[in-house]
Parts: structure tokens; C-alpha cells; sequence
């Protein structure tokens, strides 16, 4: 599996919404995606919910935003991914302060990586 970072943008209201894709580079079917959950129970189901940003200067730790409903704002339904098959992901965060301007982004059975903030 590779993970691509898109962007990193600040939105209207507060919030930063990070975008990319995961994309199955072997030749079987990849079906554990569990992980990516991370440890909470939400009812998002298999999502990408455990991804985490980390402010290093800032000494803080983002999580996925909920909705009202306890559901990850975040991309939901991905249990398999086909050979060759790419699938774009989303995930909202709250903004860190203005002056951060770069977060480390975890997401489960991937290495940590520097991402830069726009906007």
C-alpha cells in the first residue's frame, strides 16, 4: 500500500482538511484496513478515523473531528482494495494555530511524514 498526501489546507470555520489516496501497488487484494480505525469504537466503521496529526512545536496531538453522531469526518467504507486500485481518502482535523505551519501525520501500519499546511 502507498499512502499519498494530496494537500494540507485550512478551511473556513476553523478546520484543516487533509486529502490524498491510498493506492494497492501488490497483486492480491488488500483487506486489512482494521487498523486504520484506529482504537476507538465509532460508529464510522472501517474508515480512516485513526489518523492523527501531531504539532511538535505546539506539543499537541490532533484527532479526526465527529459529527454529531459520533462518525468520523473522515473517509468511511474502505475494507478492501483491489490490486492496482486507488482510493481517495479525506480526514478534518481542527486547525492548529496559525504559526504551524507543518504536522506530522500518523495513520496506523504507515510511517509517520512532515506535511506541510496551506492557506
Amino acid at each position: 500500500m502507498v499512502l499519498t498526501i494530496n494537500s494540507a489546507a485550512r478551511e473556513a470555520g476553523g478546520f484543516l482538511t487533509v486529502s490524498g489516496q491510498l493506492k494497492n501497488t501488490g497483486t492480491a487484494a488488500f483487506v486489512n484496513t482494521t487498523a486504520w480505525r484506529g482504537n476507538e469504537l465509532t460508529s464510522s466503521g472501517t474508515s480512516v478515523a485513526g489518523v492523527t496529526l501531531i504539532d511538535k512545536a505546539g506539543k499537541k496531538r490532533y484527532y479526526v473531528l465527529r459529527d454529531t453522531d459520533g462518525r468520523c469526518l473522515c473517509t468511511t467504507g474502505v475494507s478492501t482494495i483491489e490490486a492496482g486500485q486507488s482510493v481517495a481518502f479525506f480526514a478534518q482535523f481542527p486547525a492548529p494555530p496559525a504559526t504551524t505551519t507543518e504536522v506530522d501525520f500518523t495513520l496506523p501500519t504507515f510511517a509517520t511524514a512532515t506535511i506541510k499546511i496551506s492557506g
